[in-house]
């Protein structure tokens, strides 16, 4: 990592590339906004990847996006042209909320999930039971019979994660697994993304604004498994074994991607092909705020492609 806020945001040169990706053995990558933009390919990413791979470059893809498995990740590299990825080789928060559920929970514990098939798929992997995902109603017409609705004696977590079908029933339950198990049971988040982006300039609200109103049924905190909590990186660290000094994080978005790289003493890299500008970076460098100076990458390129030079023969 830079040292220095004077050396904070430089744009990455292919002279300075050639360095900073030659003194590296592993790179991790976000996913939506640096490698791909919905379903298209960034123009030259997948270029980038194969002679990094072609190079003996670790790659791994870390990802907030709890609505997908490891496989289907890496069935999604494939399609669009990216060199193959073992699912091993992808952290989502799916994956790793089931990965600490299945450390944290006693044996035979359960959790009641707000979330979707992926995030019910990785519990299922790594054997921990669970149940709530999909649609739930209200179990009769006034509170009374809210508060009554019965509940499983197993559950011991109440982990929320993206979840189209969010309702007050659902919330109504996962305060009173909570208020049953008291700090015995578990509050576990998949991230705090508070929006996620759409093309065109759209947006729909994120895990995050799940995860706040749990938190706030509740009053308590939710321990969260995805950037820029430290614990996702602790899943790929321990899997491969990484030095954070010879790690580089590529991303799109400051307060995910490059916070928790910075936080983990990775060198951070930004893309521009997502939701960050250059702009907002400029404001939180000139900033007294130390936490803001927290949310500056060492570097900047405007797309990944712009690596390239730097990888030629």
């Amino acid at each position: 990592m830079a040292e220095g806020s004077a050396r904070r945001c430089l744009r990455l040169e292919p002279a300075a590339a050639r360095a900073l990706l030659g003194a590296a053995d592993t790179l991790l990558f976000d996913c939506d906004g640096v490698l791909w933009r919905g379903d298209t390919a960034v123009a030259g990413a997948a270029a980038v990847l194969s002679r990094l791979q072609a190079r003996a470059k670790r790659l791994c893809y870390v990802t907030n996006n709890s609505s997908r498995t490891r496989d289907a990740y890496a069935e999604k590299l494939r399609r669009l042209g990216f060199p193959p990825a073992e699912p091993r080789q992808v952290f989502g928060s799916a994956y790793c909320a089931a990965r600490y559920l299945s450390q944290a929970l006693p044996p035979a514990a359960a959790a009641y999930v707000l979330g979707g098939a992926a995030l019910s798929a990785e519990l299922e992997a790594v054997g921990v039971p669970h149940l709530g995902p999909g649609p739930a109603a209200l179990p009769g017409p006034g509170p009374a019979d809210w508060a009554r609705a019965p509940l499983d004696p197993a559950v011991r977590a109440v982990l929320v994660g993206f979840d189209e079908h969010f309702c007050y029933a659902k919330l109504c339950q996962a305060l009173r697994y909570l208020q049953r198990g008291g700090p015995d049971c578990l509050l576990v988040g998949t991230n705090r993304d508070h929006r996620l982006p759409l093309e065109g300039g759209a947006a729909i609200p994120g895990t995050g604004c799940l995860v706040k109103a749990v938190e706030m049924a509740a009053q308590r905190e939710a321990f969260i498994i995805g950037k820029p909590s430290r614990y996702i990186f602790d899943c790929v660290a321990s899997e491969f074994k990484i030095e954070p000094a010879r790690t580089i994080m590529v991303g799109d978005r400051l307060d995910t991607d490059i916070l928790m790289g910075n936080n983990c003493g990775l060198t951070t890299l930004l893309t521009l092909t997502g939701v960050t500008t250059l702009e907002e970076v400029k404001g939180h460098q000139e900033s007294d705020c130390s936490s803001r100076k927290s949310l500056v990458p060492d570097y900047y390129v405007d797309s990944i492609a712009d690596l390239l030079p730097a990888l030629e023969d």
